[in-house]
């Protein structure tokens, strides 16, 4: 990609996930990179309104990114950030979520949240899963940029709920992440954060991969999601983010076989024979 990874110092950035709970990559894409990046999205804005106040009434949301397009496909596999997860998520790690959000004009504030509280474990408990939130557009504190909690990944319940019931709740510690276009921040599922509101005349687009523990389920069904069609053209490295590789020793199989034996010219599912029915 941009940068050799020889070059980036996992281990730094691995340390201020540690310590403040976030990490910033400057030069994630360059200036070439953004420009393919809003090309290969532009033949799908314009259909995917958010549906609730989560998503954003006044935000579009394309998912399934990764089997978009090639520039998609290589940001998730983006060679530093997956040198940076793997000081985190050992093994064969999953892609969990995958889509870019265009924040228009007027849309409001999300509400506070974490991205892995669906897998409700204790928040003492390592995080299951990472997020990459990628800005396409330059974030400011006015066109939403997302907004984090610093140190909240290392807060226990009872310590959110006590700072949640201080006078200015949670809010009060709010930063908002102004990074310029083409940078990164990457934090773990427990960290507290929300989207910003876009108060400005001008949309603010970005995208998100999140990725989660090779045992754990992914937020988006790629198995159903992704033809397979489109994923034998994938690298390697893609196809197990997607779920094409076991964790060990035989989690993933399919009838008792690696999975990316599915890939393979003239692969036929096995039949499963079921009793007849009463």
């Amino acid at each position: 990609m941009d940068m050799p990874t020889a070059a980036f110092d996992a281990e730094a950035h691995a340390a201020e996930i540690r310590a403040q709970g976030y990490t910033v990559i400057r030069d994630l894409m360059d200036a070439d990179r953004l420009a393919e990046f809003r090309r290969a999205l532009q033949p799908f804005l314009g259909s995917h309104r958010g549906r609730n106040d989560f998503e954003g009434f006044e935000t579009e949301r394309v998912y399934t990114l990764v089997a978009r397009a090639k520039v998609f496909e290589d940001l998730a596999c983006e060679p530093r950030i997956l040198a940076l997860l793997s000081r985190f998520l050992e093994g064969a790690f999953l892609l969990s979520a995958t889509h870019a959000i265009n924040l228009k004009p007027g849309e409001t504030a999300q509400s506070i949240h974490i991205d892995d509280g669906f897998y409700q474990q204790p928040r003492t408990s390592p995080a299951v899963g990472y997020s990459v939130i990628g800005a396409i557009d330059a974030f400011t504190a006015e066109n939403g940029a997302t907004e984090i909690i610093p140190g909240s990944h290392l807060w226990d319940e009872a310590e959110v709920a006590r700072r949640r019931e201080e006078p200015g709740g949670l809010e009060k510690y709010l930063v908002p992440m102004e990074v310029p276009a083409g940078a990164c921040f990457v934090f773990p599922g427990k960290l507290l954060h929300r989207g910003g509101a876009n108060r400005t005349d001008k949309p603010r687009l970005a995208f998100t991969n999140q990725y989660c523990a090779g045992w754990a389920r992914p937020q988006e069904n790629f198995f159903l999601s992704v033809p397979k069609d489109l994923v034998r053209a994938m690298s390697p490295r893609a196809q197990a983010l997607l779920g094409y590789e076991l964790w060990p020793s035989f989690m993933g199989m399919v009838t008792g076989s690696h999975p990316a034996k599915s890939l393979e010219p003239g692969w036929v599912a096995p039949i499963v024979a079921q009793a007849p029915r009463a």
